[in-house]
């Protein structure tokens, strides 16, 4: 059996096993218990110190709490200025200037904006400074047994973080991040660090807490991998006239459209895009109205980062923003 023990924190995992806890804090009676013996013998783990490590979870109302109600329930002009403020603007130019040349050497390796990457890191911890509070390990559990909307998600994120912690020589004691257990500067949950982080500064380790650079290259490929086109339109702000618009504006993020077929329903992209390439109209909630946009491939792609045009569109946005303001 490989083991989970890592340095420094063998002695905090020396705790009384048994079959199964007493009064169960995760799920239902014999749920963890179940998903232990599961993982032991999938991955090769010591059942016994599983056990002994996820009796050191602490389930967490508060993280149930915030998972229940996340920003991107608000509307577009509520949500959009979170993000899109003055201080995070100047903060990403600071960043940008700060680490032009790895930007600049990324962005040519894996084809994605250097605006795009300082966005990202800027939306999801203001360039590190909010990476989160919560013990990955507390939030993994927590929503993994008892938050039942999403437990087979977060199950598969809990083992995934186990074999994370093992495989990168990880502390999964002490590692915090966001109440979803996303970690580091770019905030990838367990399975996107082990499938997407890569090792930027060539040092042979995946570092998204400490390393500007494994964190940078972690996000282009995570963009690259999700299918990025290397100079491909983003979003466009558009109008609409009659009624036919209406009719094209589909619930999947996905763009299934050609371009003209939007235009043919009486969408008019306020900017040039190069062919026919596929689009998709999204018409957001804005203060005095509704607004339009036309996307396309690589703000889906934005989306998988986070499955909301709202974010994607935060992200688009800061990310033209930190752009403009860097070229004055």
């Amino acid at each position: 059996m490989r083991s989970l023990l890592l340095t420094g924190i063998a002695a905090g995992l020396l705790v009384c096993a048994s079959p199964a806890f007493a009064q169960p804090r995760f799920g239902q009676a014999d749920e963890l218990e179940e998903f232990i013996q599961a993982v032991a013998s999938r991955h090769d783990f010591e059942a016994a110190e599983l056990r002994r490590l996820l009796e050191q979870a602490e389930p967490r109302q508060d993280i149930i709490d915030a998972i229940s109600n996340p920003a991107e329930r608000l509307p577009w002009h509520r949500y959009r200025p979170i993000f899109l403020r003055s201080e995070r603007i100047e903060h990403g130019v600071a960043f940008w200037n700060k680490h032009a040349d790895l930007l600049q050497r990324i962005s040519a390796e894996y084809g994605v904006p250097p605006e795009i990457l300082v966005a990202i890191v800027g939306v999801e911890t203001f360039y590190g400074r909010y990476k989160g509070r919560h013990r990955v390990l507390d939030a993994l559990a927590t929503l993994g047994f008892n938050y039942p909307p999403r437990a087979e998600f977060f199950r598969r994120e809990l083992e995934q973080f186990l074999l994370l912690v093992r495989e990168e020589g990880l502390d999964p004691l002490q590692l915090t991040g966001s109440y979803a257990g996303a970690m580091g500067m770019p905030q990838f949950i367990p399975s996107s660090y082990r499938n997407y982080a890569a090792d930027g500064d060539g040092d042979g380790r995946r570092d998204l807490f400490n390393s500007t650079a494994d964190i940078l290259a972690s996000v282009a490929n995570y963009f690259r991998r999700h299918h990025w086109e290397t100079g491909g339109p983003i979003a466009v702000p558009a109008k609409v006239r009659g009624s036919s618009w209406r009719e094209v504006g589909d619930a999947d993020l996905k763009p299934q459209r050609r371009l003209s077929e939007l235009r043919a329903a009486g969408v008019l992209p306020q900017a040039t895009v190069a062919g026919d390439p596929v689009a998709r109209l999204l018409t957001l909630e804005a203060a005095d109205g509704d607004e339009h946009w036309v996307t396309f491939n690589n703000f889906y792609v934005i989306t998988r980062y986070n499955h909301s045009p709202l974010y994607a569109m935060a992200v688009f946005q800061l990310a033209e923003e930190i752009k403009r303001q860097r070229s004055r």
